[in-house]
């Protein structure tokens, strides 16, 4: 049984996911939580996260660790993102099995599924179709660790679950503009555009896509939920079930930074696939619902932001 005493080893406690899921734990009452840094603890190499497991022997895994960029990033190093990837779950899903962990939660995205799935995207829709090729390499990775958890869960009866977030932001994401994702991208970009007497911002695309985003407070919310609770079946989305265009986050972002400049939407730059929404329903059903509206989570995020530009290394504002 889980108990607030048991040990939790979260891999990537320093990122935005595992940081927000740390936080949540605490708050809860949880005391034994293990954490290691990358240069502690190299989860690519296999004897050293086995040695790990069998020495602290956790009760619970939550692997929130994993190599992250944007389309640019996985279209220049796809080997990187499809091996590194591999190498941090498979070493962590093997330990976990072999040292009789008794639960696993494994974090994924919403790339596992088709790019042109129907909308809102169900657990069943995985591997129905091809791919968005510009993060299948990434996404076979973290197909590859669910099918992963799903096999153990089914031949050994274990509890391993894996929960597929949509689009997070908030605390500890990254403002870096060549390779952070929309929302933290804009966020920064009307932030230097107010400092710069608010200057006009140019935007890919037209604005007319849309995406679903959701606090990565909730998302750990969905991570306790799942800690709490023994979940009946194997995959779950983890999302706040409405999306929004592209033009209407820009005019949230630039009313929470307070930029009064002209936004400009460079429609020579490609929009993407046209929408993105999870269907949550199945979690929901369960118990767990996001509780974020976007604005006050952009507000949020932003207050965040303006607090730790100048400390925080990730931020990479120089």
């Amino acid at each position: 049984m889980i108990s607030k005493d048991s040990y939790i080893y979260i891999a990537g406690h320093r990122g935005m996911v595992g940081s927000a899921v740390w936080r949540a734990l605490q708050n809860e009452g949880y005391t034994n939580l293990i954490g290691k840094t990358s240069a502690e603890l190299d989860l690519r190499n296999q004897k050293a996260v086995n040695d790990f497991i069998v020495n602290e022997k956790p009760d619970i895994i939550i692997d929130a660790a994993a190599k992250v960029g944007g389309i640019l990033a996985n279209n220049d190093f796809p080997y990187q993102f499809l091996m590194e990837n591999m190498q941090i779950q498979n070493n962590l899903i093997q330990a976990a099995h072999e040292n009789n962990i008794e639960k696993f939660i494994f974090l994924g995205s919403s790339c596992i599924y088709p790019k042109l799935a129907p909308q809102p995207l169900k657990e069943e829709y995985l591997l129905t179709a091809p791919l968005e090729p510009t993060n299948e390499w990434y996404a076979i990775a973290k197909i590859s660790g669910v099918k992963l958890c799903q096999a153990i869960r089914s031949q050994f009866g274990k509890d391993f679950v894996s929960l597929m977030p949509t689009n997070l932001y908030g605390p500890f994401d990254n403002f870096d503009l060549k390779s952070s994702h929309v929302l933290p991208a804009m966020l920064r970009k009307f932030h230097e555009a107010k400092e710069n007497n608010n200057a006009a911002v140019t935007l890919w695309g037209s604005g007319k896509p849309m995406r679903e985003f959701l606090h990565v407070d909730d998302m750990a919310q969905a991570v306790l939920f799942a800690v709490n609770n023994v979940l009946p079946d194997y995959l779950y989305n983890v999302g706040t079930g409405t999306d929004i265009t592209i033009n209407e986050l820009a005019t949230t972002i630039q009313n929470s930074v307070g930029h009064t400049g002209e936004i400009v939407w460079d429609k020579t730059k490609p929009d993407g696939t046209p929408r993105k929404l999870m269907n949550s329903d199945k979690l929901n059903k369960l118990g767990w619902k996001a509780t974020y509206s976007l604005e006050d989570g952009i507000n949020k995020t932003y207050s965040w932001f303006i607090e730790n530009q100048n400390n925080i290394k990730k931020i990479n504002l120089k």
